[in-house]
């Protein structure tokens, strides 16, 4: 991945997009899409899509913040915002990352079992880093369970089905989103006795209470916005 990073409004930097293109962006609309992709992956009950080559390239951009701060005079207003600035984007990094994690410690035999039936050349919803430690953390668990409850039971129940045992995230929980495009013709599924069937229209900029099975296509397009 090249990309060139600063601080500065004309910078730009270059990444893979969704769509297999290369996405230009500034700085600022750089700290945007992560913002997005932190409410996305806070709210969602799901493990959605890895978004690492965008957190390496604000990991960059922040490394030039900071050496821009330290040309900044002392006692200059500008530090202080500058300094408060740089603090926010980490607390949004480190809790998007933090999120990631807490699902994978969560639903990880799920999470394997989905990248690993994953289709050639379809995105990873894992980081390299996040296999790492999906595989790992998985390794570990099975190892406690043998050690201090299988190997005292019967021969018969000293295997343990992970992907029974650990509950699978849930779909059909309910979440807020902002509509960023209208989108016609949405199929919902109503909790009544019959379970009819119908379609609603999402127009753009209206915000919804939807069932999240239903709208989750939506988000991994970028067409809606969990809130």
């Amino acid at each position: 991945m090249s990309n060139a990073i600063s601080d500065d409004h004309d910078a730009s930097y270059m990444s893979g997009g969704d769509d297999g293109q290369e996405d230009v962006m500034t700085p600022s609309e750089l700290i945007g899409n992560l913002e997005e992709a932190w409410l996305n992956e806070k709210f969602s009950p799901e493990l959605l899509e890895n978004k690492s080559e965008r957190v390496e390239c604000v990991m960059e951009q922040l490394t030039h913040m900071e050496a821009n701060l330290q040309r900044v005079r002392k006692g200059d207003m500008k530090a202080s915002v500058h300094r408060m600035e740089i603090d926010r984007i980490r607390y949004v990094l480190s809790s998007y990352l933090r999120s990631r994690l807490q699902k994978i410690e969560k639903f990880f035999p799920h999470v394997l079992e989905k990248e690993k039936s994953r289709v050639e050349g379809d995105t990873s919803f894992l980081s390299p880093e996040e296999f790492a430690f999906a595989k790992e953390y998985l390794a570990n668990t099975e190892t406690y369970l043998k050690a201090v409850a299988l190997k005292h039971m019967p021969p018969n129940l000293q295997t343990v089905d992970m992907l029974k045992a650990v509950p699978e995230p849930c779909l059909d929980s309910f979440v807020f989103l902002r509509v960023r495009a209208r989108q016609d013709n949405i199929l919902v599924e109503p909790e009544t006795d019959d379970q009819r069937e119908y379609v609603v229209d999402l127009d753009e900029g209206s915000q919804h209470l939807m069932r999240y099975r239903t709208i989750a296509p939506l988000v991994s397009s970028g067409v809606v916005q969990l809130i």
